[in-house]
């Protein structure tokens, strides 16, 4: 019987379940005993009095009526410092990447020089040298802190999801170069490694046709490198999102930064650091599945 009719039988939901053997139970049966040993010690080598009603109050209650919970306020912060990251990273990381393979020497050298620099620089490090000589300079220099002083309009519930408070406008740009300018470095590596992936012949075959070089590129060469860019890209955008915690030290408040205070200003420390271990969960997970979904309709595509 092939695998694609194990899959489809009645009466089993879940085929992977049926694949494994013994050697992966006893592999799963030890490591839910070391993970039941290891909470039980926990809970008896720190003498920790856990109070999750407390913690789940904390959370879920707003400072002020019409506002969301403080807790809520950082775990959006986040998506959005994340949305946004992810789009400057990838528009400059594409861009890297294929200046990268350019011919001239003009546009790869800089490229390459971006490239080592950052990847060879501690994020954190980057993240403090970026933001105290370089972004200080640079909000000024582009108006940005003149224009949300004067800005007195009220805005929306979409662009509040997608911007947030104006007052905060500032925080954000910053945070979104931050974290955009670390990711685009590793995405352009990415990018050049899933082109020089694909065959020469490929590259003659497009020749052959007499199409244009934006036409080869768009139509023969892209689509065979998606189906290798997607999986580490998606690994990139995952650790973007993780990485996006780094920004709380320079006082933005996504939420590591929240969670931080909530648990500094409670003494719950367990508590609120295991609930916002809970949301960056909640998050790569989340873009996990989509990714892979993404993955499989770009296999699709490509076998058409």
């Amino acid at each position: 019987m092939s695998q694609s009719q194990t899959q489809t039988l009645p009466g089993k939901p879940f085929p992977e379940i049926s694949r494994l053997n013994k050697l992966d139970w006893l592999l799963i049966a030890l490591l839910s005993s070391f993970l039941g040993w290891l909470v039980y010690r926990s809970s008896v080598g720190i003498h920790y009095h856990w109070n999750w009603d407390k913690a789940f109050s904390l959370i879920f209650t707003p400072s002020k009526a019409d506002e969301l919970p403080y807790f809520f306020q950082g775990f959006i912060a986040t998506i959005r410092l994340s949305m946004w990251g992810m789009l400057f990273a990838a528009i400059l990381g594409v861009l890297l990447g294929l200046a990268r393979r350019s011919p001239l020497t003009l546009l790869r050298l800089p490229a390459q020089a971006y490239i080592q620099l950052v990847r060879n620089i501690p994020p954190l490090v980057f993240v403090f040298i970026f933001y105290f000589f370089i972004s200080s300079q640079l909000v000024p220099a582009l108006g940005l802190e003149n224009i949300l002083r004067n800005y007195s309009h009220d805005i929306n519930w979409l662009q509040d999801f997608l911007f947030g408070p104006a007052q905060l406008w500032e925080n954000l740009f910053s945070g979104v170069l931050c974290v955009g300018l670390i990711a685009a470095a590793y995405i352009a590596e990415i990018v050049r490694s899933g082109i020089d992936a694909i065959a020469r012949g490929q590259w003659e075959a497009a020749d052959s046709l007499g199409l244009s070089r934006w036409d080869r590129f768009r139509f023969i060469i892209f689509p065979q490198a998606l189906t290798g860019i997607v999986p580490p890209l998606a690994g990139q955008f995952i650790s973007l999102v993780k990485d996006s915690s780094i920004i709380s030290l320079i006082s933005i408040q996504e939420l590591t930064f929240v969670g931080s205070e909530i648990a500094n200003s409670s003494g719950l420390i367990f508590e609120i650091w295991l609930l916002v271990g809970v949301g960056y969960l909640i998050l790569c997970l989340g873009l996990s599945v989509l990714f892979s979904r993404l993955e499989l309709h770009s296999q699709k595509h490509l076998q058409r």
